[in-house]
């Protein structure tokens, strides 16, 4: 017996299977699509000055924890940036940490991490800096940073693996604070 044969049978002709199809289609939620153009991901432009970045980290095994990340950024005399930050998470000492970045390239950047254990290579596509790097203990971290429209927030989302498995996540909100 073909569709329509059973949906005669079943007393739906096809208008009404077709008015069925459209109700169902219109409770399923699509995306907010505004018509504002995001800028691209500058990296140097963004971290130069101050930022502070809150986050939550969670660590497998582990609940929750809260980040407070204050940058100060510098740039250099070859357009790089040099980005002093100090990392707080609630109930440990302040660490510091150094990031440095050069552009490589169209879309492309290079650079160290304090507490990376190799270089860092970055890629922009649109109004996203995608950053990779290996870690202490096997560990690969790779960051996605995506830039909201007006360019003075960005949405971090770090995954860190081990073996290929994720084994902790940051979640975080930069906000530039000015020069």
């Amino acid at each position: 017996m073909t569709f329509p044969q059973r949906m005669a049978r079943a007393g739906m002709t096809t208008t009404g299977v077709l008015i069925a199809g459209l109700w169902v289609a219109a409770c399923v939620s699509t995306p907010h699509v505004t018509s504002t153009p995001t800028p691209r991901f500058d990296a140097v432009a963004f971290f130069a000055g101050r930022s502070e970045g809150k986050g939550v980290l969670k660590i497998a095994m582990r609940r929750p924890d809260t980040t407070l990340v204050e940058g100060n950024g510098r740039v250099t005399a070859d357009g790089g940036i040099v980005l002093d930050q100090t990392v707080r998470r609630h109930g440990k000492p302040a660490t510091r940490r150094e990031w440095v970045l050069h552009p490589a390239g169209a879309d492309r950047y290079a650079g160290t991490l304090s507490d990376a254990a190799g270089p860092v290579d970055g890629r922009v596509e649109g109004n996203v800096l995608h950053l990779r790097f290996a870690m202490k203990g096997g560990l690969q971290a790779e960051q996605f940073l995506s830039l909201r429209p007006g360019g003075a927030v960005a949405d971090n989302v770090m995954i860190v693996r081990k073996l290929g498995m994720p084994v902790a996540r940051l979640d975080e909100t930069i906000t530039r604070l000015g020069r």
